[in-house]
């Protein structure tokens, strides 16, 4: 006679926010699916609803207030995680019957919550889950977190209030997860952090048995074994350190994608300053050259902010010029907007919200034009692209080394019968401010 096993509870889950959010998002599935949780892919089928926040900006908390109101009204049964459980007063006053609140990457804590709130039946089949765990990406690239918190301190910034000093994984457990991930079918591992740079320096850079060897808790170190895996290596959080130098050469041997997602945040000396950061914009435009002369084919991305407090007219045509120097491949921008517990809250010279739209308007425009003129060039050549989407009648949509998911360009393919996560040959035929477009080189 067969046994009826009971079925298992169902977890619902909303991630939002950055990347290291989205990797804590998968731990905790891959946690709970290995206690035996089954998966709801909508409100209406889950025992209970993670939904894990941001808590940066006040329009993201916004955010996951506005997604937390909508699972309690779809679903009831709602733990809030992530990084704006460090307010949870606020949370529990606008929604009292929230189950439990935890804050970022305390695992443990939200695990127990399920557990409470959804217990598992005594004799439940248990699945077990693959070796590279749960992902909320596709199945061609995995973001792969090496440390968590920052010892910056930032005047706009506060992620270390929220998610505390850096803390560095162990390398040889970083690269043990990435082989794991490469096995399963991962062609891309996106390596991130609140500060790249800084990884191992809370250890001392101390050193683990790896291979028969050893390998350092360094950036460098880091990044030369991850390349050895046969995947495309992304870099992204880097802070400008000096050793950061010693990653380009990497790049120039193929070990690392030719890409370096750098947050320079702005480019005048007095506005660097009042957000307490470094300050030596000369030496870094001296430094990109230096890195285009090792590896020509490098992309630089990074974020700037306009309207911080106390930024002149004089300030932003600064960083005008400075972009114009730099040319700077892909860049995203924002308006200072205060957040609680910011130390440039209460900084003077707040700059009015018309002339921060103004600003944000003309720095769009130079940097859409540097990106024309940069993707311009590429027309007639070829490049190595990895196909996110396929449509199967010839369709297809990738992105090129220079490229990382949902923040760069993308590269739009005709007569591209492939499949996602293949990577191929494309002859680039045309170019916008933004995208490429292209059709693959016959084999």
């Amino acid at each position: 006679m067969a046994t009826i096993l009971p079925s298992p509870p169902k977890v619902g889950m909303v991630s939002l926010g950055c990347p290291k959010a989205l990797v804590d998002s998968e731990r905790i599935l891959t946690k709970l699916r290995s206690d035996g949780y089954q998966l709801s892919p909508d409100y209406e089928q889950a025992d209970v609803v993670l939904v894990n926040t941001c808590g940066f900006l006040d329009s993201a908390k916004e955010e996951s207030l506005a997604a937390i109101g909508e699972a309690i009204a779809e679903n009831g049964r709602v733990i809030v995680t992530g990084c704006m459980g460090r307010e949870a007063e606020l949370i529990r006053a606008r929604f009292p019957q929230v189950l439990a609140i935890t804050g970022a990457a305390q695992y443990e804590d939200v695990v127990g919550a399920v557990h409470q709130a959804a217990p598992m039946p005594p004799s439940a089949y248990l699945n077990l889950v693959p070796d590279s765990g749960l992902k909320l990406t596709p199945r061609h690239y995995s973001y792969l977190k090496i440390s968590e918190g920052c010892n910056h301190r930032c005047s706009f910034c506060i992620i270390p209030s929220i998610r505390g000093d850096l803390v560095s994984r162990r390398p040889d457990a970083i690269l043990r997860e990435a082989e794991k991930l490469v096995a399963a079918g991962t062609k891309e591992l996106l390596v991130i952090s609140q500060d790249t740079s800084a990884y191992g320096i809370d250890v001392k850079h101390a050193s683990w048995p790896w291979k028969g060897g050893e390998v350092r808790a360094h950036m460098t170190d880091l990044a030369r074994e991850l390349g050895k895996l046969g995947a495309w290596v992304r870099l992204h959080y880097v802070y400008p350190y000096p050793h950061v130098d010693r990653v380009i050469p990497l790049m120039a041997e193929g070990l690392v994608l030719p890409y370096l997602d750098i947050p320079f945040q702005h480019a005048a000396p007095s506005v660097l300053k009042a957000m307490k950061r470094p300050a030596n914009e000369a030496k870094v435009l001296e430094r990109i050259r230096g890195w285009r002369e090792i590896c020509p084919d490098i992309a630089i991305r990074s974020t700037f902010v306009v309207g911080f407090p106390g930024e002149t007219e004089a300030d932003f045509e600064y960083l005008l010029q400075w972009l114009d120097e730099a040319r700077l491949d892909r860049v995203g921008a924002f308006r200072f907007e205060p957040v609680q517990g910011a130390a440039a809250n209460s900084l003077p010279g707040a700059v009015p919200e018309e002339v921060k739209e103004e600003r944000y308007t003309r720095l769009m425009e130079c940097t859409a034009a540097i990106s024309t003129a940069k993707l311009a060039a590429k027309v007639g050549g070829t490049l190595d692209v990895i196909i996110d989407v396929a449509d199967g009648e010839g369709g297809a949509t990738g992105r090129s080394q220079a490229d990382a998911p949902e923040i760069d360009g993308e590269v739009h393919l005709r007569d591209a019968f492939v499949k996602e996560g293949d990577i191929i040959s494309v002859l680039i035929e045309d170019a916008d401010e933004h995208d490429l477009f292209g059709v693959p080189v016959a084999a």
